[in-house]
């Protein structure tokens, strides 16, 4: 799937988005692990959110990652080899991951939480507050 460039006369500064998609289209297709976003409407105590929920199942908290790298949220997962066992049958192997999700500018984790093989990071959107500028126009004689 292609995209068009952002090279309009009326796209004026956009040239850090388009270098953002360009590197989220080269990113790794590996669907490993299977993660959903989802939207956490706003409560009377909380503002909307975002969560990023990864099936992590077989990984222990010592063994994840999740860290902000400039405005990427990169989770990273790292098991080791046990070489000890003597498998019969292996059908789950030991793997390393590593998901990054570029944020938008602004944008907050709020925390990262691990229950039952689900790794959830929630983030917060910013309120964009709106800006109105008056432009003085001056007249040149």
């Amino acid at each position: 799937m292609s995209r068009p460039p952002l090279n309009s006369p009326f796209l004026l500064g956009f040239d850090e988005i388009e270098r953002a998609l360009d590197r989220v289209a080269r990113s790794g297709t590996d669907g490993y692990p299977p993660y959903n976003i989802e939207r956490i409407p706003r409560s009377e105590t909380e503002p909307e959110r975002l969560r990023i929920t990864l099936a992590v199942a077989g990984f222990t908290r010592d063994q994840l990652d999740v860290s902000l790298e400039e405005n990427q949220l990169v989770i990273r997962g790292r098991q080791v080899d046990d070489r000890e066992r003597h498998f019969l049958h292996r059908g789950i192997a030991a793997r390393q991951f590593q998901r990054a999700f570029l944020l938008a500018e602004g944008m907050q984790v709020l925390g990262a939480d691990l229950v039952n093989g689900l790794l959830s990071v929630d983030l917060v959107r910013p309120e964009p507050a709106r800006v109105i500028k008056k432009i003085d126009i001056t007249a040149r004689d």
